[in-house]
């Protein structure tokens, strides 16, 4: 995170589990950890928020941990089995030796021009001041769920989406003596609201609200969205922007949305999918011709504006050294002409940049040896420098990990699949050995060439190079769902619940792995999370004579038990759609319609309090092997969630699937 006006960029490092926060200012960004927690204790650092100026940063204990879970009273899950219930409590960092302050219990702050911090706590917006006495109180009373809070640029407004269920409104609080104002109310769904430069105007994302003739479940249709501009004293507001009525124009499923900006020269920035690849586009405020400024076979991911609004800084899965399309590179455009400038490259992992200084650029790097630090480069692209590049501790086996190679294979239906190989350098060809593939979660994810910019993959990547470490060759593979590889890849028809077909890809890269001849083709495991999870059951349910062990974490084993969820209860109108139909090839699609066949033995691992993927999911699959006297084992972990709070759980789960393995492979 970076201040918008100040040269000052914090950030949090996990180490063994111990997380804090660190801080960098201007001009010589010298790094200082700001707090001194030493424990283990599930509790995640989250949401650093300066002030415009730079002078306060606040942060979230807890928080931002499994998204699909709502709180209830800002509590949080409790993994470390403490005495007390832990609660999502903001707190403000001092200076460096002193304890941070906790300000209230809640959760997503802003903090205003004037010292003012705004939160969020049970769906309704609080306030205090930074620089009085630490009293909070209610903002204003919206009778719905509010979020998404921006501070005008003068600090005396505050825009925020107000959730209605069905549609969704952007609401301005001036002062509590003034109504609230909305703008241009409709049945849609607005999101993202952005102040203009001066205050006056704001733009924001619109999307149909829910309703209208059933829509079919199995079947892609287009998900128009649009883009207003509305006066922030009447409301009043106008289209400036209408996506095409395609597939590839719908609602952008990726990082950050939109991503919609206020720029420089009265221009609006944001990302869309419109050729294929999502891409930076840039349109008059006004309404006018449309600028595509980053063209090309490539994915821009994370994304931040200069400090002057006149260029973009993002990352992308593109460059000139070979594989970069399974790396992420930085690169700067500016915002009215499509002449992007590389910042970074190579064989380095460079990701989620911040505008550090008017002419300095903060992000994070990671290497196939090289965990991830933060780093800063100049605008121009020079003078790369690793901020503590020192962390690592002493027995860290950075020498004995591998260089994962890029490799493509075929499915069976034409499409091409891209993965990643870890072979340890002392495996003789000669002697075949067992082959493990790795299927990730999400599924909207890419694996790459080296450690990952999310914790979950992070610690997937740790483990792959453990079992390479072990003597098994290693795939993790980027099948269709995934991101990357453009939109019809990223959303392919007849996928997960509506046919499986990206089940073709793990089977690919079975077949891939067997054309090895230092790969024994007669043991080859799978293993994965969420859904992961339910391609590693897909692979052991269909294919038991190819995939002859697993380890399947926290996923789904029946698609068909989501379909109140996804398509409505029986008593309503929408069972008139295609219920019937999604009911049956839901049903086909998982798992369990092909337990018969499961034949490999497996170990199930879930946290109990999983709030991505019901437990029952696991108890199900468990209680159907039982049922078919079929060899399991499990590790269920009393209290943690889907992504695991604790170091200690993820370390137990790592070392119990590679131990797994090596025991149904006869390795140890």
């Amino acid at each position: 995170m970076a201040a918008e006006h100040a040269d000052a960029i914090a950030w949090v490092r996990n180490l063994d589990g111990v997380r804090n926060i660190w801080l960098a200012r201007g001009p010589e960004f010298r790094p200082q950890q700001v707090t001194q927690y030493t424990r283990d204790d599930g509790v995640e650092l989250t949401q650093l928020t300066f002030s415009p100026d730079g002078t306060y940063l606040v942060f979230v204990r807890g928080g931002d941990h499994d998204a699909n879970w709502t709180a209830e009273g800002n509590l949080e899950p409790n993994p470390a089995l403490s005495s007390g219930q832990p609660a999502v409590t903001i707190w403000q960092v001092s200076k460096p030796g002193r304890a941070p302050r906790m300000l209230a219990e809640g959760d997503h702050p802003v903090i205003s021009a004037h010292g003012q911090l705004a939160f969020t706590k049970d769906g309704q917006v609080w306030a205090l001041k930074l620089n009085g006495r630490i009293e909070s109180d209610r903002l204003f009373f919206d009778g719905a769920k509010d979020s998404d809070l921006r501070w005008s640029p003068d600090g005396k407004r505050l825009a925020f989406v107000s959730d209605r269920g069905g549609h969704a409104f952007i609401g301005i609080f001036d002062a509590k003596d003034k109504p609230l104002t909305f703008l241009a109310p409709s049945t849609n769904t607005d999101l993202l609201p952005r102040w203009s430069p001066d205050g006056t105007r704001i733009a924001f994302a619109r999307r149909p609200g829910k309703g209208g003739p059933p829509q079919p479940f199995l079947k892609q249709i287009p998900q128009p969205w649009s883009i207003w501009v509305a006066n922030t004293e009447d409301g009043v507001g106008r289209r400036v922007w209408q996506s095409p009525n395609t597939l590839a124009g719908s609602d952008p499923d990726v990082a950050g949305g939109a991503n919609l900006n206020w720029a420089a020269d009265d221009h609006l920035i944001f990302l869309a999918y419109m050729d294929d690849w999502q891409h930076l586009y840039a349109i008059p405020a006004a309404g006018g011709e449309l600028l595509l400024l980053t063209p090309g076979t490539f994915m821009v991911e994370h994304v931040a504006i200069s400090r002057d609004l006149r260029s973009l800084i993002y990352d992308a899965n593109s460059g000139v050294t070979p594989g970069d399309v399974d790396r992420r590179h930085l690169f700067r455009v500016p915002i009215d002409r499509a002449e992007p400038v590389a910042l970074t490259s190579g064989e380095t992992l460079d990701w989620t940049p911040v505008s550090a200084a008017q002419d300095r650029v903060a992000y994070i790097t990671a290497g196939a040896q090289d965990p991830p630090v933060v780093a800063m480069v100049s605008a121009d692209g020079t003078n790369h420098i690793r901020l503590a590049s020192d962390v690592l501790p002493d027995d860290f086996p950075r020498a004995q990990l591998v260089t994962p190679k890029a490799v493509m294979f075929q499915a069976s239906d034409g499409t091409s699949v891209h993965g990643q190989l870890f072979q340890s350098v002392e495996d003789d060809s000669s002697i075949p050995r067992p082959a493990i593939i790795f299927v990730h979660g999400g599924p909207p994810r890419q694996m790459l060439l080296g450690w990952h910019y999310m914790d979950y993959y992070s610690n997937a990547y740790a483990v792959n190079q453990y079992l390479a470490s072990h003597g098994f060759t290693v795939l993790s593979v980027n099948y269709r769902l995934g991101i990357g590889y453009g939109r019809a890849f990223h959303q392919p028809d007849n996928a997960g619940p509506a046919g499986a077909s990206e089940y073709l890809d793990v089977l690919a890269a079975a077949q891939y792995l067997k054309s090895l001849p230092s790969v024994d083709g007669e043991k080859i495991g799978i293993w994965g999370g969420s859904y992961g999870r339910y391609l590693t059951a897909l692979a052991l349910a269909r294919n038991s004579d190819i995939f002859t062990a697993g380890v399947d974490w926290h996923g789904v084993h029946d698609w068909s038990k989501f379909a109140d969820e996804w398509i409505g209860k029986p008593e309503t109108r929408y069972e008139k759609g295609d219920r019937d139909e999604f009911m049956s090839v839901a049903w086909a699609s998982s798992p369990d319609s092909s337990i018969a066949n499961w034949k490999s033995p497996v170990l199930l691992i879930q946290g109990d309090d999983d709030r991505n993927v019901p437990f029952d999911q696991t108890v199900d699959l468990a209680r159907r092997l039982e049922a078919l006297h079929l060899p399991y084992e499990e590790l269920v972990i009393p209290n943690e969630i889907h992504t695991f709070l604790l170091h200690a759980s993820w370390l137990r789960s790592d070392v119990a699937t590679v131990e797994f393995f090596a025991r149904c492979f006869h390795t140890e």
